[in-house]
């Protein structure tokens, strides 16, 4: 089934993105700038809920697809992708950060589709480290979003320590996934 619930989820992800970077291009006369951070910090979570979302349901109501199989992570990355050089444009991360974060997102999910195509892709599951770096990415990436204090807490500080080791945990798992599949990649 093509357009069930869960994939609706994943293809509303997708048409968030431009939502989320142009309300950073809205003119300071139309939206102060701490809405435009409190805006799109709340386009990005409820992206990121969606992801959350759409694969609690399909696995809840037995509406897994190809599609939504191959959909999914494709709108995350573009997701985060879209949040990191946002970010950068901002000068609230550094570009080596985003482009290890976003290089090991493409070099990963071109690694499973190569394992899918040998019939290897379990060796390349999601494992507890991915979930990890995901979960703090993501909330690394909300703070650096939003920026503003918050009850005299320093979130960007909070945010900018977050997505540092957010990117060692990226390299980490990368190694860890590299590892996993080295058998398969040392064939001749």
């Amino acid at each position: 089934m093509l357009w069930n619930i869960p994939n609706s989820l994943t293809v509303l992800r997708i048409f968030l993105i431009p939502v989320f970077v142009g309300i950073f291009y809205l003119p300071a006369s139309v939206i102060e700038p701490h809405w435009i951070n409190f805006s799109a910090t709340l386009v990005f979570a409820l992206a990121a809920i969606t992801d959350w979302l759409d694969g609690y349901l399909a696995r809840r109501l037995n509406q897994t697809s190809a599609f939504g199989a191959f959909l999914d992570p494709v709108a995350d990355k573009l997701m985060v992708a879209a949040a990191l050089i946002v970010l950068v444009e901002l000068g609230r991360t550094g570009a080596i950060t985003a482009l290890i974060i976003i290089g090991r997102e493409i070099a990963i999910s071109a690694l499973r589709e190569w394992m899918a195509g040998t019939g290897d892709k379990g060796s390349v599951a999601v494992a507890t480290i991915g979930k990890v770096k995901t979960a703090l990415q993501m909330l690394a990436i909300l703070f650096l979003l939003y920026s503003d204090p918050v009850a005299n807490i320093n979130i960007y500080l909070i945010g900018k320590v977050l997505i540092v080791i957010a990117a060692f945990l990226t390299l980490l798992s990368m190694a860890y996934y590299l590892k996993a599949a080295w058998p398969r990649i040392n064939l001749k």
